[in-house]
């Protein structure tokens, strides 16, 4: 057992958020959150302006599972070094800037092409901005870790989370101002400018101390015996070790996790298409969606976290999980009403309030899985077992919404959210069988 945490008053607690690191973490969170909707909802709303077909549109969200398999590359990202980068920066910060240079890249080369005649070319560059922007998070990830001790990983994480929140704002509204007064390779071009605060974050943060893991000691073992080696204790021990901790019940976990956030994330595919089709404007889709509703996230998420503190992690779950499948219903209603500003206002808010309250619940308790001797490889295969099967379903959106309409799609996206409610109940009926068997 870990020593338990020690106590700080409360003006030395709120002190803590004017340590630098924790500051870097606003701007690394900004930069880390900022690319993420340029290739899922904003790539949606532009390839819908310029025409491109609905089915088409759910297909090109598949370019968002490159988050969904960030664990693939996560060991390598820990231990392989980069030529030159990692010998100037140190083995954090230099995966840290190639990948937002990566980043940088994509966004501009995107804002180039022309999603009508060469769409290919622009999902391709979609592609390299998602696959960069995941590795981003990866190194972002272990620096946080590493940088400083585990009183101040509260904070961290709360300055990570409001910069994260903050450049989705940007990605999101700012984007959509942006190409309500100029155009959309304008503001993806902004966005690629707006990315450079991660290279300059890069040079001012300093690179964490973090152990140096020999692979084997043994030069004379032939080179595919020390990859295996290697591979085993970077992949394949994290792994084990959460099942030789849960058993088969782990199955049941991952399965939960797997489709907790199915439902809201399908929605999301259509959701910037579905608010143009019922012919709201660029800018009022902008101003609610993206910039009041992620407020109201923040809000919701802060409410979440009093919650689970008051009620525990397992019941607000399954309020989460029930608030998201109502909240999604909540749209169904509004696909039948006509385009009136405050009806979207409401159902956004409601919505947004919902995704606060369950994403803070569900964080606490992916947290709580995590054995701290791996934390960074198992909180990525968390975290990509968390999107792969969803970002695969939300492909599938587009042809729903074609093939009926959008109040169907909006109460298939709420059914998709029934599993995760069974799945809860079972994990709730685990962890009493758990207690009473220790106290008998």
């Amino acid at each position: 057992m870990s020593k338990t945490a020690p106590k700080h008053g409360w003006a030395e607690s709120f002190l803590v958020y004017r340590n630098p690191k924790v500051v870097s973490m606003l701007f690394l969170g900004f930069s880390a959150g900022l690319p993420i909707l340029l290739v899922f909802g904003t790539l949606s709303a532009w390839l819908r302006v310029e025409g491109v077909d609905k089915t088409t549109i759910g297909f090109v969200s598949w370019v968002a599972l490159a988050y969904g398999f960030k664990f693939l590359w996560s060991p390598l990202i820990d231990r392989a070094p980069l030529p030159v980068l990692t010998k100037a920066l140190g083995q954090r910060r230099g995966w840290m800037l190639l990948a937002q240079i990566g980043v940088i890249y994509g966004l501009v080369s995107m804002a180039s092409s022309d999603p009508v005649g060469q769409l290919q070319m622009t999902v391709l560059f979609a592609v390299v901005t998602a696959f960069s922007s995941a590795t981003q998070d990866i190194s972002i990830d272990a620096w946080r870790i590493e940088a400083i001790g585990e009183d101040f990983q509260g904070a961290m994480a709360g300055a990570y989370q409001l910069g994260y929140r903050l450049g989705m704002i940007v990605a999101g509204g700012g984007a959509f101002s942006l190409a309500h007064f100029y155009s959309w390779p304008v503001a993806y071009l902004f966005m690629a400018g707006f990315m450079l605060i991660g290279p300059v974050m890069v040079m001012i943060i300093a690179e964490p101390e973090h152990p140096v893991i020999r692979e084997s000691t043994d030069e004379d073992l032939p080179a595919l015996v020390r990859l295996k080696r290697w591979f085993v204790g970077a992949v394949v021990d994290p792994f084990a070790e959460f099942f030789g901790r849960h058993g088969l019940f782990a199955v049941v976990i991952l399965a939960f996790i797997m489709v907790f956030r199915i439902s809201d994330i399908t929605l999301g595919v259509m959701a910037n298409p579905f608010y143009i089709d019922m012919g709201y404007s660029e800018l009022e889709i902008g101003l609610v969606t993206k910039t009041v509703g992620p407020f109201v996230t923040i809000a919701g998420a802060l409410v979440g976290g009093v919650l689970v503190m008051h009620f525990g992690k397992m019941r607000m779950l399954m309020v989460g999980a029930v608030l998201v499948v109502l909240t999604n219903l909540l749209f169904a209603w509004l696909a039948t009403q006509e385009a009136e500003l405050l009806w979207l206002i409401l159902v956004v808010g409601a919505d947004n309030l919902a995704a606060g309250i369950a994403t803070t619940t569900f964080v606490a308790y992916l947290s709580a899985l995590t054995n701290k001797a791996y934390t960074a490889t198992q909180y990525a295969l968390f975290s990509s077992i968390m999107l792969l099967l969803a970002k695969f379903v939300a492909g599938f959106s587009g042809w729903v919404v074609d093939a009926s309409n959008y109040p169907v799609f909006f109460t298939y996206a709420a059914a998709l959210g029934i599993p995760s409610i069974l799945l809860i109940r079972v994990l709730i009926n685990n962890e009493q069988r758990v207690k009473a068997e220790a106290v008998a």
